[in-house]
């Protein structure tokens, strides 16, 4: 089962004590995420972070909604079977990659 874990500073130990964490792939940027989207394909399971820190030139570097965007609007990926968390810390963030996603797959199951 392949799985990714988008964050900034946080390891999936720091995250999760009930599901197996060495599997997952590790990837600390939105450009991260994409490429490996990209190279690997879609994994079974996501989990989202929020906040992704600065970026080189100490601007807000693009954040998971802009990713989960990304997943909806750009990948042309086929999302129904999808599995995700969103292990933010930033509540109002954390419910627009929810709702986004959720939103999104149920949409694709009901076609």
């Amino acid at each position: 089962m392949k799985k990714l874990f988008l964050d900034d500073i946080r390891i999936p130990k720091m995250v999760y004590d009930t599901i197996e964490t060495k599997d997952f792939i590790v990837v600390r940027n939105y450009a991260d995420f994409v490429k490996y989207i990209k190279q690997n394909g879609l994994p079974d399971f996501i989990s989202f972070d929020n906040d992704l820190g600065l970026n080189e030139n100490g601007e807000v570097a693009p954040d998971g909604y802009a990713a989960a965007k990304w997943l909806v609007y750009e990948s042309n990926l086929d999302l129904r079977r999808l599995r995700f968390k969103v292990h933010s810390a930033n509540p109002v963030a954390a419910e627009q990659i929810r709702e986004l996603l959720s939103n999104y797959i149920r949409f694709l199951k009901e076609k």
